[in-house]
């Protein structure tokens, strides 16, 4: 890619970084196109669909998801890595409006752009759990997929006006419903 063009293309991916974070998923192509004051043709020559958009826009933000998870892996207790790494995710769910729906039927479909980074941190997420697990104090009976079911729900919840006052609070619950044995932790039933 020539220099003017490289310029050109991380011009309009960050306009479209902000008109995302303002409008959601449902951002128009056209919108973006016009306050990054570039043609509609421009535009979709960067990025022929609006997955290819959000695949560039979210790559970024599901790599470093991904290698957090790497560098809490080798460095934190399973536990602690597991809801630090957790927080991130929900962090990242709740930053752009409507990205749950995407990445759910990305994960599904294997000629999705956010397919590969959309698996990969889902496989980096399944190791810290099973990690969790095998130390004994995440559930036996959960995987990878409830973890970002669990994930996203939360993200989205914490995103709604209503429930954003409430998030840590959410947040804890959720946590303490993956890990088990946790200081802290109320696993008591009640009757």
């Amino acid at each position: 890619m020539r220099a003017d063009a490289r310029k050109n293309y991380s011009h309009v991916l960050a306009v479209a970084r902000d008109v995302v974070t303002e409008h959601g998923a449902e951002a128009s192509m056209r919108d973006i196109a016009r306050r990054a004051d570039v043609g509609l043709a421009t535009l979709l020559r960067h990025f022929p669909t609006r997955e290819a958009l959000f695949e560039a826009l979210l790559r970024t933000n599901l790599d470093a998801l991904t290698q957090k998870a790497i560098e809490l892996e080798t460095s934190n207790p399973p536990g602690d890595a597991l809801v630090s790494w957790f927080r991130e995710g929900v962090a990242f769910v709740d930053s752009y409006s409507g990205v749950v729906a995407l990445m759910a039927s990305a994960h599904a479909d294997p000629n999705s752009a956010l397919y590969a980074p959309c698996t990969a941190v889902r496989s980096a997420g399944a190791r810290l759990l099973l990690r969790a697990q095998a130390e004994g104090t995440a559930r036996a009976d959960m995987d990878a997929d409830d973890l970002f079911a669990l994930m996203s729900a939360l993200g989205w919840l914490v995103g709604q006006p209503g429930f954003a006052p409430r998030g840590e609070h959410l947040f804890h619950i959720i946590t303490s419903a993956i890990l088990t044995n946790r200081p802290g932790n109320d696993n008591k039933k009640v009757t």
